[in-house]
C-alpha cells in the first residue's frame, strides 16, 4: 500500500509512485481539484433545480431514457465533484469524470452537425471539454495530493 513520508527536505513522497510533492506542489493539487469541481457541481445542481428542462435538452439530443441519462449526469457531476473536492478516491472521481466527458462531449458539442452562427461556440466548447479531460487524467494519473482526505490518510 502506498504511503506518504515526509523526509528531511519537507517534500511529501508517495511511497507507491515514487512521486514527491512540494508544499507548493500539493497546493497546486488542491487548487486544481478546487477549481475543476467549481465547472461541475453547480452544473450539477443546475440540473437539479431544472430537472425538467434537463430532460428535455437530452431528449433533444435524441439519447435514450432523458430521466435516466439526467440522472446519472447528476450523480456524476454533484457525486464525482464532491469526492475531488474532499480528495477522497480522487483518481476514481477523476477518471469517471474524464469518461463522462468524453462520452457526452460529442453528443452535446457536435459542431460539425450544428448551424454555421453556433459553430464557433460549440467547437470552443468542444475542444474546451477535451482540455479538461487533460486535467483530469492528471489527477488520475497522481491522485489528490497531501491536502486530501487520502493524502491526510496516508502521513497518519
Amino acid at each position: 500500500m502506498a504511503t506518504l513520508t515526509s523526509p528531511a527536505n519537507g517534500y511529501a513522497v508517495d511511497s507507491g509512485s515514487a512521486l514527491a510533492l512540494s508544499p507548493a506542489q500539493n497546493l497546486m493539487v488542491l487548487v486544481g481539484r478546487l477549481l475543476i469541481a467549481m465547472l461541475f457541481l453547480p452544473a450539477g445542481w443546475a440540473k437539479i433545480t431544472g430537472f425538467a428542462g434537463t430532460v428535455g435538452y437530452i431528449a433533444s439530443k435524441g439519447l435514450p431514457m432523458p430521466e435516466v441519462c439526467a440522472v446519472l449526469a447528476i450523480a456524476a457531476e454533484v457525486g464525482l465533484s464532491l469526492l475531488l473536492i474532499a480528495g477522497w478516491q480522487t483518481r476514481w472521481a477523476a477518471l469517471g469524470l474524464a469518461i463522462f466527458v468524453i462520452v457526452l462531449t460529442p453528443l452535446f458539442h457536435n459542431y460539425w452537425a450544428v448551424p454555421e452562427a453556433q459553430v464557433m461556440m460549440q467547437k470552443l466548447t468542444f475542444f474546451k471539454n477535451y482540455a479538461l479531460v487533460g486535467g483530469l487524467l492528471a489527477l488520475a494519473a497522481f491522485g489528490g495530493g497531501a491536502f486530501s482526505i487520502e493524502g491526510r490518510r496516508r502521513t497518519d
